[in-house]
């Protein structure tokens, strides 16, 4: 009875500080994690660099409209000549909107020698009712703007006033990803052969299977330059070795799911940010666990404070990796302390 009391209350206890549940999860006075507070107030600070909306050059201006005083404003005598430098003021505007709609007429003529008909062929570009700008402005507004596809349909359809049906904004879609199929795949060799890369997934419904909500999971692994995204119908394994290849040799930042652990432990990296969460549940669990979660929370704050330091430019790189070693012989005696003295649940997480 005690043990179960205890798991409940450590239910209750889980929030988006200390486990894997989403922030919209948090019941209403959860903690969160306080903002440093900086003695500013919100806004525009003081003497900062102003903000304007720049001018384009001169070769993107299309049109020039010289506004030259003919007189005076004071005293109404003729003025002549031109400004070395006026002052320049643009109005950006759309040209307007309309599908341009080429026909093309096959006509048929008969051989007067052997009675053959043959009829004008179409070229090659033109087998397909919509062209090629029309279906990557669709897919555009289906893949990066999430539009659905049929307010695709409504969009242009009120923009352009060209009509086509939903299954039409479904075929543009597929004939897209054809087209990029080339791009795809060598974005996916980029990611294979980098020295760092970084991967997650997360789930969301996607249609129904045996009567109940069916799930599809978004696959990311990103790189400084490329990023890779895959929907697959799992989370496993097998999924994270296509994406990344059987023989990936490169550093690999992810959480503790089991899809990744068949990466070498000595280029895995798990996430700090999840790191972090572990780190307050051995805090809010308490007992030996919350004493060896402090010191791994003050090895955590150690880290970032000096990588942030890296990006300012107030540490050099070499001087971060040396503190750095420090570290990661830190954070293994306490993770192995704790596996040893600390409480299960903090025991287990610590192995």
């Amino acid at each position: 009875m005690r043990e179960e009391n205890r798991l409940l209350r450590e239910r209750l206890g889980l929030n988006s500080s200390n486990s894997s549940k989403p922030p919209s999860s948090d019941a209403p006075g959860a903690p969160r994690q306080p903002k440093k507070r900086t003695g500013r107030r919100p806004g525009g600070q003081p003497g900062h660099k102003k903000h304007e909306r720049a001018l384009l050059p001169p070769e993107n201006v299309r049109h020039v409209v010289e506004l030259v005083p003919r007189e005076c404003r004071g005293c109404k005598r003729r003025l002549h000549g031109q400004d070395s430098s006026p002052r320049r003021h643009q109005v950006v505007e759309v040209p307007p909107l309309s599908a341009i709609v080429t026909e093309y007429r096959c006509h048929a003529l008969q051989c007067p020698d052997c009675g053959l008909v043959t009829r004008g062929e179409l070229p090659a570009h033109a087998r397909r009712v919509f062209g090629d700008r029309l279906a990557a402005l669709a897919s555009l507004l289906v893949g990066k703007y999430r539009l659905s596809k049929r307010l695709v349909k409504d969009a242009l359809s009120d923009m352009l006033g060209v009509e086509l049906s939903v299954g039409s904004v479904s075929n543009l879609e597929g004939e897209m990803s054809q087209a990029l199929a080339p791009a795809a795949a060598e974005a996916l060799d980029y990611v294979r052969d980098s020295r760092v890369a970084s991967a997650d997934e997360t789930g969301f419904a996607q249609g129904r299977e045996g009567g109940r909500a069916a799930r599809a999971w978004l696959w990311v692994v990103a790189t400084a330059l490329v990023v890779v995204f895959h929907i697959a119908r799992n989370r496993s394994g097998k999924v994270a070795r296509q994406l990344l290849g059987e023989d990936y040799a490169g550093f690999l930042t992810t959480d503790r799911w089991s899809a990744y652990e068949w990466v070498d432990t000595g280029l895995r990296q798990l996430c700090w940010a999840h790191l972090t969460r572990d780190f307050q549940g051995f805090i809010d669990r308490g007992g030996e666990g919350g004493r060896i979660g402090r010191k791994l929370m003050h090895e955590r704050d150690c880290f970032f404070e000096w990588y942030h330091r890296v990006r300012d430019g107030t540490l050099a790189r070499e001087e971060f990796e040396n503190r750095m070693r420090g570290v990661e012989r830190k954070v293994g005696q306490l993770l192995r302390e704790a596996a040893r003295r600390a409480e299960k649940k903090t025991a287990g997480m610590a192995r």
